[in-house]
């Protein structure tokens, strides 16, 4: 039996007719092209089983995967798909949908996460995935290989802006840039009653990150949409709806989620509202550790039990209203002004008006205008990454240069801050973020929502 190379028809959906023109278009795209020989030996196998009544082998199951001939070309978003690539129902009729569940893509999308895992477009991570941001998604959806911000709403459906949850995902496609301006984040949860920000999970440089993030992405939020994996089986309760103690990991210097929210507005129902100069929110800062300092104390707890950072206890004490109040603050002890001898004056000569006396038109001593109180130094809204790094010159690297000058941390300055980034900035920043007890991705020297709030508080 002879068997040839045969193109497939375009108008064909059967699964092999997809895989081989999703082939084509890789050879087409990518300079690394297999050789004939290979594409044969695929064709051949795919046949014979069709032949012997077995099951259509595809190519891209028969093709051997390495590490040096990945089935995803190197590129931003791996093999590209959509409306300039193969039919999107072809990729939406093969693709399957394991089941998972909310907690389960949380769970799997925080392992990145602790692990920090290396940005990169071509590599793979120790589990399979390829590690870039639609990768992470792919991961963490369980989909069981790397799929492409184009290929993802294959399995998924839209949904409105108001009804996403913890393991939702936002996609941006870039159609001028398809490979390199498309992104994609994992959707961990709303951090203020508004829905103007909230959690992201996302693979970017120079790796995974979890942090606050205006709706819908710093740049291009209005090419961002909302999307639900197909595959959910059960929801995952948000965190008002479960009086578990989350963890100590949750809290704690450069922490961002909805506990960390949850454990201010309790803790400003049990008095510790003094300690706030703005409402609790899921950034953790010094405000946070002071009144849980103070609720601990209140409870007579000493030492490493009133350390600032809550523990299943603080946690039980709070959620089930138990034990005592914060007691409110101790007013500042005054001192007495010193006394002295009041000055003589002569007697104003017969016919001198005297104040007071209502024997002229003076009334009395003029009185001193009451004290002007001074606000807080106001906090300005963050402007954002891109404001920082190699190459920018504005107003808002000057702004960070003066405040890390006057908290202390301006040691790599040889001239005074500038408009113009350098690389003191970066060393500057960096010393700061460590002073917080953050390192690694967390005390890179570049400025994120957190390190700007703590700059000018």
């Amino acid at each position: 039996m002879e068997f040839s190379d045969v193109e497939p028809d375009d108008s064909c959906g059967c699964g092999d007719c997809a895989d081989r023109l999703r082939a084509r278009l890789r050879a087409v795209r990518s300079p690394r092209r297999r050789p004939l020989g290979a594409r044969r030996a695929a064709v051949l196998i795919a046949a014979a089983g069709s032949v012997l009544g077995g099951p259509a082998v595809s190519l891209a199951a028969a093709a051997p995967r390495t590490d040096s001939s990945p089935l995803i070309p190197d590129s931003p978003q791996g093999e590209v798909a959509g409306p300039f690539g193969a039919d999107p129902s072809a990729h939406r009729s093969a693709a399957a949908q394991p089941a998972t569940t909310r907690a389960e893509i949380m769970r799997r999308a925080q392992t990145w996460v602790d692990r920090k895992v290396p940005y990169s477009m071509s590599t793979y991570w120790s589990d399979g995935y390829r590690q870039d941001c639609s990768g992470f998604v792919s991961m963490a959806w369980g989909l069981g290989s790397s799929q492409t911000t184009w290929t993802l709403p294959n399995f998924a459906d839209r949904i409105p802006k108001d009804d996403l949850q913890p393991g939702d995902a936002l996609i941006y496609n870039n159609p001028k840039d398809p490979e390199g301006g498309s992104h994609t984040v994992l959707f961990g949860g709303w951090v203020d009653a508004a829905h103007t920000k909230y959690t992201a999970l996302e693979q970017t440089r120079p790796g995974t990150t979890k942090r606050s993030t205006p709706y819908a992405y710093w740049s291009n939020a209005s090419g961002y949409l909302p999307y639900r994996y197909r595959g959910l089986s059960q929801p995952m309760p948000a965190p008002e709806d479960s009086d578990a103690f989350p963890g100590a990991d949750k809290f704690g210097p450069g922490k961002v989620n909805p506990y960390v929210t949850r454990l201010g507005k309790m803790l400003v129902e049990r008095g510790g509202g003094r300690f706030y100069r703005e409402g609790p929110s899921p950034d953790w800062g010094e405000a946070d550790r002071k009144a849980t300092e103070a609720f601990q104390l209140a409870q007579g707890w000493r030492g490493a039990e009133a350390d600032g950072y809550p523990g299943k206890d603080t946690w039980d004490f709070l959620v089930h209203h138990k034990g005592k109040d914060i007691p409110p603050a101790a007013p500042a002890p005054t001192t007495p002004a010193p006394t002295t001898p009041a000055p003589t004056t002569p007697a104003p000569a017969p016919g001198t008006p005297v104040p007071g006396t209502g024997t002229g038109s003076d009334t009395g001593a003029p009185k001193p205008p009451p004290p002007v109180p001074v606000p807080p130094f106001p906090v300005p809204p963050f402007p954002g990454a891109d404001r920082f790094g190699p190459g920018r010159v504005n107003d808002d690297v000057l702004l960070l240069g003066q405040r890390l000058v006057a908290k202390g941390f301006g040691a790599a300055y040889r001239e005074g801050p500038s408009r113009d980034w350098s690389e003191a900035d970066r060393l500057n920043t960096a010393a700061f973020q460590r002073a917080q007890g953050w390192s690694g991705a967390e005390a890179d020297g570049y400025p994120g929502p957190h390190t700007w709030k703590l700059l000018f508080s």
